[in-house]
C-alpha cells in the first residue's frame, strides 16, 4: 500500500537541468529521511543526496554544488533539482524514504521503482 512514485527522468543534454520528484503515498504516519540514490550501468548503487525531517542535507561529493534536494512535507514529496548535468550523471535514480506506517512503531526503508536519467548529446 505504501509506495514511492518517481517522475521527471528523461534524456537531457550535457549542461542541462532536470528536476526529479518522488511522492510518497499510502497509510504513512511519518517520514524521517528521504533521499535519492542512483545506479549507473555496471556500477553499484550510490547515495546522491539525503534530506532529514529537519531539512538538513548531505550530498555526494560528485554532485555537491550542482544538485539540490528539497522536500514538501505536506505533500510527502522529495525533489532533486539537477543542474549542470554531466554524462557521468547518467543512471537510474531511485527515491528512498525511511518512514513509519500508520499503526506501526518501527521505521521502514522504502524504495521507489527508479527513473532513468540520461545525459547525452
Amino acid at each position: 500500500q505504501v509506495q514511492l512514485v518517481e517522475s521527471g527522468g528523461e534524456l537531457v543534454q550535457p549542461g542541462g537541468s532536470l528536476r526529479l520528484s518522488c511522492a510518497a503515498s499510502g497509510s504513512i504516519s511519518s517520514i524521517n529521511v528521504m533521499g535519492w540514490y542512483r545506479q549507473a550501468p555496471g556500477k553499484q548503487r550510490e547515495l546522491v543526496a539525503i534530506i532529514s525531517s529537519m531539512d538538513s542535507t548531505n550530498y555526494s561529493d560528485s554532485v555537491k554544488g550542482r544538485f539540490t534536494i528539497s522536500r514538501d512535507n505536506a505533500k510527502k514529496t522529495v525533489f532533486l533539482q539537477m543542474n549542470s548535468l554531466k554524462p557521468e550523471d547518467t543512471a537510474v535514480y531511485y527515491c528512498y524514504a525511511v518512514l513509519r506506517r500508520v499503526g506501526n512503531s518501527v521505521y521502514e526503508n522504502v524504495w521507489g521503482q527508479g527513473t532513468q536519467v540520461t545525459v547525452s548529446s
